[in-house]
Parts: structure tokens; sequence; C-alpha cells
């Protein structure tokens, strides 16, 4: 099954890290109007955002994750399976 694709919020260069926190290193910084495909979540740092608080995080790629704070899913929960 695809992943379904989401909008980042607009007017936000969001850092994509290595791991479900902002003490994980930036592998890189998606360009403004992006969209992701969320492949996994996972519970992690809680972080505050155009969309409110959360503490789920989006896995994009394999060890790529930005916080579902800052991606217009239309839940407060998860859109995608549990990542292992």
């Amino acid at each position: 099954m695809a992943a379904s694709r989401y909008t980042v919020a607009p007017g936000y260069r969001v850092n994509v890290r290595s791991g479900p926190g902002t003490q994980y290193a930036i592998v890189r910084v998606l360009p403004l109007d992006a969209t992701v495909a969320i492949t996994c979540q996972k519970y992690g740092e809680w972080i505050t955002g155009p969309y409110g608080t959360t503490r789920i995080w989006d896995s994009i790629a394999p060890g790529e994750y930005v916080s579902d704070a800052y991606v217009h899913t239309g839940s407060d929960g998860f859109v995608a399976p549990r990542c292992a």
C-alpha cells in the first residue's frame, strides 16, 4: 500500500531529523510548500508547532523523521502504522 502524502505547514522549512526528537541530527531541511509521504509514525519528544502540540513523529524515509506538529494530517492521532 502506498503512503499518503501530506502538506507541511505553509511558510516553514522543517528540519528532518535522524530520530524522533530535537536531540537527533538534522539530515536535511524540507523546502517551503513541501509534501511528505508518511510511511510510519512513532512517539518521541513533545513538540509545539502550527498544528498543535504532539509527541507523534512521522517517518518520511528510512532514518528521516519530522514532527507531526508541522504536518497537516487532519488528525491528532496516528494516520499511518506504528514504526517498528
